[in-house]
């Protein structure tokens, strides 16, 4: 019977890997046919005033939000579970680090997941990028920098009596239950973005839905197949409950910052027979294989490298700043972002803050630059 129930489990386990890999092709196809890119919204806002890319940003948010508080008013998903339902939280590490990673996503040009595209339509630019910002999130993880981490910007922490959500302050402000309250909440944000979003007629072509709908359900599915298909409230050798194949143990969205350290990782010390793939490391080949397909099929793969030793040594310092950022701020523009700010957590409200903070810091200097050289 023991033997029975742990090849159930790990039939389950396989089944939560094969659904995340399914879903980062869709990503992957997504973001490259519809040039979704948090960085290029923000760029496209600052200089452009063109806020059709920070749309498909907010489209994608509130499928999201409102998605994630309907899974939770179901019971299918439980956000105390989630890794984002920390009681405390490190406020220096979070605002340090998204604003080291906001600078650098705009010197890498581009976050995480526009590499990880980028990389399937033959950049190798972004694959550059992808090994040094694994390398660098590996030792923020793990190293070096990891130690200087934990002892000057772990230990500024500030509790939140309420709760991790803000759903949960809302309800302790109504004397409601946290359950009312994070439905409010969710409601009134998402409804609120998807407000802003349908003022404008555009958004309702084809190219701009795909990005947000697209995106948004790809977000979904990330929590449901980890909340739902991977959820086993009775662990047959431990007798606890567990989410299959998360790196953390608790139930995880889409995020890329500790998948690509962990993928480094796998390459280097696979042999010591304790590497195991995790739920996010089935995200990043997905993404890169699903824009790979759509660039082939779209006739818009090719190869590129770098040409000039300045461009290289942009890259290279955007990669390290982005893996030690990612790593201190708890995640990417799609791990805070979008998988974070779905559950309105107070974390990932004030990681983004520092990203967008950080990414119009860098975008303002090499505008400036530019300006300067011509």
């Amino acid at each position: 019977m023991p033997d029975a129930a742990m090849n159930a489990l790990q039939t389950q386990a396989e089944s939560v890997l094969a659904l995340a890999f399914a879903l980062a092709l869709g990503l992957g196809w997504v973001i490259q046919r519809s040039h979704f890119c948090t960085m290029g919204a923000l760029s496209d806002w600052l200089f452009m005033r063109d806020a059709t890319r920070l749309r498909q940003w907010a489209l994608a948010l509130a499928v999201g939000v409102l998605g994630f508080a309907l899974m939770s008013a179901l019971g299918w998903v439980d956000p105390l579970a989630s890794i984002y339902a920390a009681p405390r939280f490190p406020w220096l590490s979070y605002l340090l680090g998204g604003a080291v990673f906001g600078f650098g996503m705009v010197l890498a040009s581009g976050c995480p997941t526009k590499n990880l595209v980028r990389l399937g339509g033959g950049n190798l630019k972004a694959l550059v990028v992808l090994l040094v910002m694994a390398l660098s999130a590996l030792a923020t993880m793990r190293g070096l920098p990891g130690l200087w981490r934990v002892h000057n910007l772990d230990p500024h922490t500030t509790g939140v009596g309420s709760g991790a959500f803000v759903g949960q302050w809302v309800a302790s402000r109504l004397d409601w239950t946290p359950a009312h309250g994070l439905g409010l909440t969710a409601a009134v944000v998402g409804l609120a973005l998807l407000a802003w979003v349908l003022r404008e007629r555009e958004m309702l072509r084809g190219p701009n839905l795909l990005a947000g709908l697209g995106v948004g359900t790809a977000l979904l599915g990330a929590w449901g197949v980890s909340g739902v298909l991977g959820y086993v409230p009775e662990h047959p050798e431990t007798l606890e409950s567990v989410y299959l194949t998360t790196a953390s143990g608790r139930m995880e969205g889409v995020s890329f910052t500790g998948p690509l350290a962990q993928w480094l990782d796998a390459l280097i010390y696979t042999a010591d027979g304790g590497k195991r793939l995790s739920f996010g490391m089935a995200w990043v080949p997905g993404v890169v294989l699903g824009a790979a397909w759509a660039a082939w099929r779209a006739g818009q793969f090719r190869w590129e490298g770098f040409t000039q030793t300045a461009d290289l040594a942009r890259h290279l310092v955007g990669g390290a700043l982005m893996g030690f950022g990612g790593v201190c701020a708890m995640g990417c523009t799609f791990g805070q972002g979008l998988t974070g700010l779905s559950t309105l957590n107070w974390g990932s409200l004030v990681a983004v803050a520092a990203m967008v903070a950080g990414a119009t810091l860098a975008l303002r200097l090499q505008w400036w630059l530019a300006q300067r050289e011509a």
